[in-house]
């Protein structure tokens, strides 16, 4: 077995990516606080084709030399929007016919594996701050809450390893 160059691997340029079919996933960041997850989370979106990113709240944008250093140029290749406040982000999707879903632990929360996703539907994936997770008023106000099941002592996992889960998880399920 020999390791592929990056040549080899047929990846698309970013005029190939924008033109290419993305899935019907949108990724919301409730205020991110760190650069370097967010730099992962705009990376992970441009490996699974995602349609967009928002930003929200105290969430940096782009540019930025500490998200460019994990995003890699994913910046350039996936859409992403600035809104201030991430309630108006989640009833605006509604509106629009996605099915929001935040990523979180609560009462009566779908566990990952057990979340029914349908080719038929569009989806929103709302990721919550390093600290405090999604806000309150968002998880009140979204369709689902979808938790990843944990096994070991700590309480949760970082945001781009649990936006690596999700998205795979609905990429698995809605793969061109």
């Amino acid at each position: 077995m020999r390791k592929l160059k990056n040549d080899e691997l047929n990846r698309l340029d970013i005029s190939e990516f924008k033109a290419t079919k993305k899935i019907p996933l949108v990724v919301v960041l409730d205020n991110i606080r760190s650069l370097n997850n967010i730099g992962s989370v705009f990376r992970t979106s441009d490996a699974f084709v995602i349609e967009k990113i928002y930003l929200c709240g105290i969430t940096a944008t782009p540019p930025s030399k500490d998200i460019h250093k994990t995003a890699l140029g994913a910046t350039e290749t996936v859409a992403w929007e600035y809104v201030e406040e991430t309630l108006e982000v989640v009833k605006s999707l509604q509106k629009n016919g996605y099915i929001v879903a935040s990523i979180e632990q609560a009462e009566n929360a779908t566990m990952l594996e057990n979340f029914p996703i349908s080719k038929s539907e569009k989806y929103a994936i709302v990721m919550g701050n390093e600290v405090k997770g999604v806000q309150q008023e968002v998880v009140s106000s979204s369709n689902h809450c979808i938790e990843i099941p944990q096994f070991g002592t700590k309480h949760s996992l970082n945001i781009s390893v649990t936006t690596g889960i999700v998205l795979w998880k609905f990429l698995e399920k809605l793969k061109l």
